[in-house]
């Protein structure tokens, strides 16, 4: 396990950029580290924010998350994104991440901590086991095609 980990919050385009690599290891339909760091910047806007994990060697783990409310949960913290360099992996750096996303949790008065994972990751969901998550539900998932600007003017 690391000795020691820094967590901070990327909130700028120059902070973002060093992430893209670590972050391409969850989402590799990423292409360019100059689009994702204005997408990162469009979802802060609604809420978003992405934490690092960090030593001496640079980024070694992200969680990307949003404090949310809704009749279901009440407040609760959901979380997007968590990936940990793939060399890195089983060194204890996603279970401190997940520590730190709830200890921002409990102090913005969160009551339910929740996140998704794919049915085709059986490594991921025994890590989430293990580490205090509980599976609830199932995610549904219905991809929308965007409407064309004549059909959006069209009642």
């Amino acid at each position: 396990m690391p000795a020691s980990l820094r967590f901070v919050h990327l909130d700028t385009p120059e902070l973002l950029l060093p992430a893209f690599d670590v972050m391409r290891q969850l989402r590799p339909h990423l292409t360019d580290a100059h689009s994702f760091a204005a997408q990162v910047a469009r979802q802060h806007a609604d809420g978003y924010r992405l934490l690092a994990a960090s030593d001496a060697s640079g980024i070694v783990g992200l969680a990307g998350y949003r404090i949310l409310t809704n009749l279901l949960y009440g407040r609760f913290v959901y979380v997007d994104d968590l990936v940990v360099d793939g060399k890195l992996q089983r060194d204890g750096i996603g279970a401190q991440l997940l520590d730190a996303v709830r200890q921002i949790a409990r102090e913005a008065g969160c009551v339910q901590f929740v996140l998704d994972t794919g049915l085709h990751m059986p490594l991921a969901q025994r890590f989430y086991f293990r580490n205090g998550l509980l599976a609830r539900g199932m995610h549904f998932v219905e991809p929308l095609a965007p409407l064309s600007p004549a059909s959006a003017l069209t009642p």
